[in-house]
Order: C-alpha cells, then sequence, then structure tokens
C-alpha cells in the first residue's frame, strides 16, 4: 500500500512530498522523502548554485536501481530523462528564464528562486540539477567560468587532484580565485565568479586558453585535444563545456548511482586528501552543518576575463561560433 503524501513547510511554500517512502536508493535504503531532507539540509548550498539560473531538472521518477537508464535524444527511452522546459502542473510560484538553444528553438527553463522550488523538483525525482552560467537577468551573458577536468577510462582522481592545484596555482598568478567541487564521480570542477560581460564564445575560448597552459605546465598530464581517441593524456580540460546549452551538474546535486554520492564543494586545503566517496546523501548533510558551505564565495567579487581572454590573444585562438 502506498505511503500518503506529506506536505513540507520551506520557507512560505508548503510543498507537496507523494509516495514519500518510494525506495529511491535501494542498496543504502534511502527513500524518495530522505532525499528531499538531503537538500532541506543543504538547502543554503543548493540554492546559492541554482538561484535565478536556468536549470534543468534530470529526473529518476523511480529512483536508482540495477539497470536504470535515462532517455537520450537518439533513444528516447528509458527509466529517467532530462526535462529542459517547465513541467506541466508546476505550482505559479515555480519561476522560469526564457533560453535559447544553439538550434535556435527557445524553451522556459525552470529558474529556481528558492528553497521550496529546489524539493518541488526533488518530489518529482529530481537529482541532479544542471544550471547553465547565466542568470534569468542576462541569458546571453555568462557570470560563471566552469573548468571541467575530466578523468579518462581509468583514470583516477588522484591524478586530477594535481591539475587542480595547478589550475589554481595559474589562477592566482591572474588574480583571478576558482573554487573547487567534486562530480561525484572521478573528475573536478572548479568555478569562477566573473562580470557578465562576455558571450558564451569568448567564455569557451578563455576555457581552452587556460587548457592549454595546463597542457604546458602538465605535458604529462593533461590534454585538450577534443576528440577522444586521440587523447593521449589523463585529464581533459573540457573547454566545450562553456558552450552554450553545456551544463554541469550542481553542486550539492546526488549522482544516479547505487552509493548516492553527491558533487562536493570543496576547500583548496582539503582536496590533497578528499576521495569522492566521502561525500554522499549521508555524509554531505553533517559537515554542512558544521562547515557550511565551501562555495559561499561565490556570491563575492567577480572577475574579469581579460587576462585568460589576453592569453587566448597571444596564443591565437579564435572565438568559436555561438551557435
Amino acid at each position: 500500500m502506498a505511503t500518503a503524501a506529506e506536505e513540507i513547510q520551506v520557507g512560505e511554500r508548503l510543498v507537496r512530498v507523494s509516495s514519500p517512502d518510494k525506495p529511491y536508493f535501494p542498496e543504502r535504503g534511502l527513500t524518495k522523502l530522505d532525499v528531499v531532507r538531503y537538500f532541506l539540509a543543504v538547502g543554503d548550498g543548493i540554492l546559492r548554485a541554482l538561484r535565478d539560473r536556468p536549470t534543468m531538472l534530470e529526473r529518476w521518477p523511480r529512483g536508482v536501481f540495477e539497470g536504470a537508464t535515462i532517455a537520450t535524444r537518439q533513444t528516447n527511452r528509458g527509466d529517467a530523462f532530462y526535462q529542459k522546459r517547465l513541467p506541466a502542473g508546476a505550482p505559479e510560484w515555480v519561476r522560469t528564464a526564457h533560453i535559447t538553444f544553439p538550434s535556435g528553438r527557445t524553451a522556459d527553463e525552470v529558474a529556481p528562486s528558492e528553497l521550496a522550488v529546489v524539493i518541488w523538483a526533488a518530489n518529482l525525482g529530481t537529482l541532479r540539477f544542471h544550471p547553465w552560467p547565466v542568470t534569468a537577468a542576462d541569458v546571453e551573458r555568462p557570470d560563471q567560468l566552469r573548468i571541467d577536468l575530466d578523468p579518462m577510462p581509468g583514470v583516477g582522481f588522484e591524478q586530477v587532484v594535481p591539475v587542480a592545484r595547478e589550475v589554481r596555482a595559474f589562477l592566482a598568478e591572474l588574480g583571478l580565485t576558482g573554487y573547487p567541487k567534486t562530480t561525484g564521480g572521478r573528475g573536478l570542477h572548479v568555478y569562477l565568479s566573473i562580470e557578465p560581460r562576455w558571450s558564451f564564445g569568448e567564455c569557451r575560448r578563455a576555457v581552452l586558453a587556460l587548457g592549454r597552459e595546463m597542457q604546458r605546465r602538465l605535458p604529462e598530464l593533461v590534454t585538450t585535444t577534443w576528440w577522444r581517441d586521440q587523447r593521449d593524456r589523463p585529464v581533459f580540460v573540457d573547454y566545450n563545456q562553456m558552450s552554450r546549452d553545456h551544463t554541469m551538474a550542481s553542486a550539492y546535486s546526488i549522482r544516479p548511482t547505487p552509493r548516492a554520492l553527491v558533487s562536493a564543494p570543496l576547500e583548496w586545503a582539503e582536496l590533497d586528501d578528499a576521495r569522492p566517496e566521502d561525500f554522499d546523501v549521508l555524509s554531505v548533510p553533517a559537515r554542512f552543518a558544521e562547515r557550511g558551505d565551501p562555495h559561499a564565495g561565490l556570491d563575492g567579487d567577480r572577475h574579469s576575463l581579460e587576462p585568460l581572454l589576453e592569453l587566448a590573444d597571444r596564443e591565437g585562438l579564435e572565438a568559436p561560433p555561438e551557435r
């Protein structure tokens, strides 16, 4: 027999959670309500990551179980799916942002303005949130630069860490401050707050310039070669993640794997000792309560991209097409 729905007060909203006892991560004994409580526990952090950003929802309404698949554009079939447009029946208080895809098509995407929107989305089965690096106030000019350090198959997290350290050192030389986070897998992301003055193409060019510098500094570790079968080094600096409509799972999103690992913001000082498996739905709330959000500084000063774009100019790197 299905468990009765619960209503949870989230700020000024009363959010309905249906089937709260539905298994979401059966190997960990975690239910839908456990997932909701997790997002409530890290509320300030995940709202900081999503606030007013057009956000694609990755929905797993049946939970995560062996053999579960996610629908893709090619298959259009699966146990989970990506929601790019505002779901039908959304409450009137769920705000949206109007965005344009590279194809020229448009959509109104969820743009969370309060924690209640996150909890409403969790009730729909959302485990990972994929926000654009822009806000609803200006969807054409990113206010975040996102650096994706993507390990090749078989490459461990420990080989990505020295690349992240070198990224930090290089950014510091330019007077820029980055904030690292785990992906919930073997990779690392580094975020910077930037002035919303440049296009997606210019931001992509800036990350490519940084990647080329990492390739020079760490030639045995780093590649910027786009074609996967031509990469001969362990870590790819994925500059294409700054393209229009390319998004990363937000901080505090839950990876849809049996262990319920999460994308965890880190302090630079703990990078050497951190391991992705340390951060999951059960461990991160206590960490958040004790230490707060290591990405709180992203709300502070915004940086200029000019140092990285000057490097791109010196390298003769051209801005890619906008769409």
